[in-house]
């Protein structure tokens, strides 16, 4: 039998205590504790959602890897592949590739009676994954893009149309420069549907349609594009996958053949990426102070309960009752203590988190934070590693405060009672 957890059981549940000054400590203490633990929970949520939440529309517009042409620089025109690649097979069985699709750019400009816009024509082909815009669309449908007659369908963004002053089914038209061509090309489209991501640097730009409409514009063979989006299933993997990607299209090349290069969805927006790499470290720092003050909470908590059972610990002393056990004791007792903390924090915290996530209550400008609500990501491993760090710190530093034991004589405790 465990006698130091017994006996802080007996004390953690004793109903005589709460009328003790302690318990009024405790319960500031342990306050202080499930408060701290709900802003951690909030603060990593708000975090690892924005995050998440800006990467996958990054992703959506650009997808995890691209294969293009060497030649191609960091513009939206660029040089023509092959389709017909030899080695598309072995990058669709890939472990962590999900897809592989054709696309293609070019740079344009629309223009009404009254305004111009700059943007980028993206074009895509009959079997293009629709699901992130399909998730953002606002109004009316998809391009119905085949792979017979060219389509003149796109799709426009909220932010363009209201720009512009267009609405759904209106014909816009397009001006293109093609290579060295003095007069730009000129290509009627209606607009089939109309998305909003809330990123506002993407939305403004790209116009989605069909990619033999670009095929068309530049002059190229039908089985030329710009070159091919591959989706992953982890983000977090999409370096490794480039890597085998890359030593697969070495393998394949021939003599005299178009060179290919891969570039990571990292490496074509760095300055997004790394911006959101910086928002870890204010979360640590949000994490290191919320730890430090629930861990001075219970120190407190902790002086005040050694201080009014000096008696108790000079009776356990006097019946031989070594320091560390009676020093356990009492760091049992703190941890049943901040566990208490802790299940309120987590109910509180997860609480908040959840009401935001499905009822989105706090809104936010998209201008400013490229999203138009507050974002939420509920891990349960990350609330598992909050409590458990919380708790193992806590308690680490409660062993410093249980020392005071050691001092603590049993025959002056005892004849001062």
């Amino acid at each position: 039998m465990n006698t130091e957890l017994f006996i802080s059981r007996r004390l953690f549940f004793d109903k005589a205590n709460k009328k003790q000054l302690s318990q009024r400590i405790i319960r500031i203490a342990l306050a202080g504790i499930a408060l701290g633990l709900t802003v951690m929970i909030v603060a990593v949520a708000v975090v690892t959602g924005f995050k998440k939440e800006i990467r996958n529309k990054v992703i959506g517009f650009g997808s995890h890897i691209q294969i293009i042409n060497y030649d191609s620089n960091n513009s939206y025109e660029t040089s023509a592949v092959s389709e017909d690649q030899p080695f598309l097979a072995d990058v669709k069985a890939l472990p962590g590739v999900k897809r592989l699709q054709p696309y293609a750019t070019k740079p344009g400009m629309i223009k009404t009676d009254e305004y111009i816009q700059g943007i980028v024509f993206k074009g895509v082909d009959e079997n293009y994954d629709w699901q992130f815009f399909n998730k953002h669309l606002i109004e009316g449908q998809l391009p119905n893009i085949n792979d017979t007659a060219r389509v003149n369908e796109v799709l426009l963004s909220a932010q363009v149309a209201k720009l512009l002053r267009l609405k759904l089914n209106d014909r816009i038209v397009v001006y293109f420069i093609t290579g060295d061509e003095v007069i730009p090309r000129m290509q009627q489209m209606q607009i089939s549907g109309i998305y909003r991501t809330g990123f506002e640097e993407f939305d403004q730009l790209f116009i989605v349609g069909d990619l033999k409409q670009i095929q068309r514009l530049n002059d190229w063979r039908p089985d030329q594009i710009t070159g091919f989006e591959v989706i992953a299933t982890d983000f977090f993997d999409i370096d490794n996958i480039e890597q085998q990607i890359r030593n697969i299209i070495i393998s394949y090349r021939e003599e005299n053949a178009e060179i290919l290069r891969t570039q990571s969805i990292t490496r074509v927006y760095p300055q997004i990426f790394d911006w959101l790499s910086i928002l870890d470290m204010n979360v640590w720092i949000i994490l290191i102070l919320m730890v430090i003050v629930a861990a001075f909470n219970m120190v407190s908590g902790l002086l005040v309960l050694i201080l009014e059972r000096t008696g108790m610990i000079g009776v356990l002393k006097a019946m031989g009752s070594p320091n560390w056990s009676i020093r356990k004791v009492f760091v049992y007792l703190s941890v049943f203590l901040t566990g208490r903390g802790l299940l309120w924090g987590n109910i509180i915290g997860v609480a908040i988190v959840l009401l935001q996530k499905f009822f989105h209550i706090i809104q936010l400008n998209p201008e400013s934070y490229y999203v138009d609500y507050v974002p939420m990501n509920f891990s349960l491993s990350h609330l598992l590693l909050l409590n458990l760090g919380t708790i193992v710190i806590t308690s680490l530093i409660l062993i410093i405060p249980s020392w005071f034991i050691s001092k603590i004589s049993p025959d002056k405790v005892i004849r001062f009672d």
